[in-house]
């Protein structure tokens, strides 16, 4: 074989080689290619290992089947009572159909950016400013809904939208300003005054505690008191009732010493003269003497009398 001959074929073997081997396609995770024949659309590749047909296949696009997060810049919007703002929005999409999204708009991310502009200003266009400013989910869910119908022709699904900030006019900014200072002097001057009622409550509480401890206290004095002075008096009592008893006996006790003794009738009528002496020694101005007393009287004064006379 002639060796021009040989050559050329190992040129064309080299050849064939590095064009199967240019053409031997990896698709990595998360991601999807689209590739044409002639011009037309003809496959969507997944991730792994794919083998274009040179010169007749062609890989229109490289598409991220990932979230993807897009900002836009801050979007001029009139509120419903004449109050102009920028309203600037966050968008979380995901590519479904790689082959409308290749082929059913020019420029998505572009459609995306007028399409939630016009949304946006519609949606606030119904809305004053404190609407706006309080009903931030109202109108992510609305813009939501409406740009995930409109993009579905895309192959884009719009999974969430966020008002990302809203920059009212700088007057505007000022009267909120003031407002919210107001308001945040106003809570503070009703805490205080709870914080006032409060410890005038827990004072008066504490007061009243405390009184009513006292009279407690002064209660259980009192009646531990009433306690001694009927102990002492019940002692006392006791030895009244004792002293008294005492005599009683021992009088009990001279009585019989006198039955005992069986004494005349003489020291009899001398120990009722004795005691006719300790009644007279009293404060009584009358004194009664009885009559058998008088007579035993005459007789002691007439046994004196003949005493005398016989001396």
């Amino acid at each position: 074989m002639p060796t021009g001959l040989i050559v050329s074929l190992i040129f064309i073997v080299l050849f064939i080689v590095i064009v199967l081997i240019a053409n031997i396609k990896i698709v990595p995770q998360g991601y999807a290619y689209v590739v044409e024949y002639l011009g037309s659309y003809r496959a969507t590749w997944k991730n792994g290992i794919h083998l274009k047909i040179p010169f007749f296949e062609k890989i229109n696009s490289k598409i991220t089947l990932m979230e993807q997060v897009v900002d836009f810049p801050p979007q001029p919007v009139i509120t419903k009572d004449n109050v102009r703002m920028q309203i600037d929005t966050v968008v979380f999409y995901q590519i479904t159909d790689c082959k409308l999204y290749a082929y059913g708009v020019t420029n998505p991310i572009f459609a995306i950016e007028n399409l939630t502009a016009t949304t946006l200003r519609n949606l606030v266009g119904e809305l004053d400013l404190d609407e706006t400013l309080t009903s931030r989910d109202v109108v992510n869910s609305k813009m939501r809904t409406i740009l995930d119908e409109a993009t579905d022709a895309w192959g884009i699904k719009v999974n969430r939208v966020e008002l990302k900030s809203i920059i009212p006019p700088k007057e505007i900014q000022d009267a909120m300003e003031k407002q919210m200072k107001a308001e945040r002097e106003r809570r503070e001057a009703i805490l205080r005054a709870e914080g006032e009622k409060n410890s005038a409550i827990l004072v008066a509480e504490g007061r009243k505690q405390s009184m009513i401890l006292e009279a407690e206290a002064e209660k259980q004095a009192a009646i531990l008191s009433a306690e001694a002075i009927r102990e002492a008096k019940i002692r006392e009592a006791e030895g009244e009732a004792e002293a008294i008893l005492k005599v009683q006996e021992a009088t009990a006790a001279g009585l019989r010493m006198l039955n005992e003794v069986n004494p005349v009738q003489s020291v009899i009528a001398i120990k009722s003269l004795e005691a006719l002496a300790k009644v007279a020694d009293g404060q009584a101005t009358k004194i009664i003497i009885p009559s058998d007393i008088q007579s035993l009287a005459g007789l002691v004064t007439s046994a004196i009398e003949i005493g005398k006379s016989e001396k």
